[in-house]
């Protein structure tokens, strides 16, 4: 006898983050010989509660809820900040493509719409590059009824990702290919996860990265104030 699996509903690839794709990659560079003793216990430290956890030689992956996957990142670097080693983090977020290869969901399943995840406030300085890719939304060279030329929409949702960012007061400007920005540890992860889900409001697959360097040499910053750090500080 042979049973018949019934599919999942379209809806449930956007209300599961899991069978939506939800998730980050993390990964930790410590400058430090005892690296791997702080590696190892920030993922230690950090709650998997609610969480899919796959560990690595080169990273972590971590998937669920993103307030859930918010709450793990801001654990997890927090960790490596109270070593007081020199560390740079890697983060990888993507959200809307479950089947990694081919990202297209049943019929009448679409973007994936939830409320800012809320973070918390660490104490810890970083400075960070910062980069948002909403996908699937470039459309081929158009212009309008005057013959000028229409800018994709993916770049209006970039804007309005970066203004958010300036609103905060931890926006640096704009470098090659990354916005840079400097605060508070957990704001940052905030905004920038707050960055991702709004886009994926209306954009199905959204990718965003941040590279963190915490307690660098160069950051004369005193965590417990949030100083600015000086110019060249990487």
């Amino acid at each position: 006898m042979t049973t018949t699996q019934t599919p999942a509903p379209a809806e449930a690839f956007t209300t599961d983050p899991l069978m939506f794709g939800v998730g980050a990659r993390i990964t930790i560079s410590v400058m430090s010989d005892s690296y791997v003793d702080v590696i190892l216990g920030a993922l230690n430290t950090a709650s998997p509660h609610g969480l899919s956890l796959t560990t690595g030689d080169v990273s972590t992956w971590v998937g669920g809820h993103e307030q859930d996957v918010l709450r793990y990142l801001t654990d997890v670097t927090s960790a490596v900040a109270a070593s007081g080693h020199h560390a740079s983090v890697s983060v990888h977020l993507s959200r809307g493509c479950p089947g990694e290869v081919a990202c297209a969901l049943p019929g009448g399943a679409g973007p994936r719409a939830i409320n800012a995840p809320k973070g918390r406030e660490t104490g810890n300085w970083v400075a960070a590059e910062w980069a948002l890719y909403p996908l699937g939304t470039g459309t081929p060279a158009a212009l309008d009824e005057a013959g000028n030329p229409v800018e994709p929409a993916h770049m209006s949702a970039i804007y309005a990702a970066i203004a958010a960012t300036q609103e905060t007061g931890i926006n640096r400007g704009s470098e090659h290919y990354v916005t840079r920005l400097e605060g508070d540890l957990g704001v940052v992860l905030e905004q920038v996860v707050a960055a991702w889900t709004a886009v994926g409001r209306s954009v199905q697959h959204v990718t965003s990265h941040l590279t963190l360097s915490i307690n660098s040499p160069s950051h004369t910053a005193n965590n417990a104030t949030g100083n600015a750090a000086p110019e060249g500080a990487h």
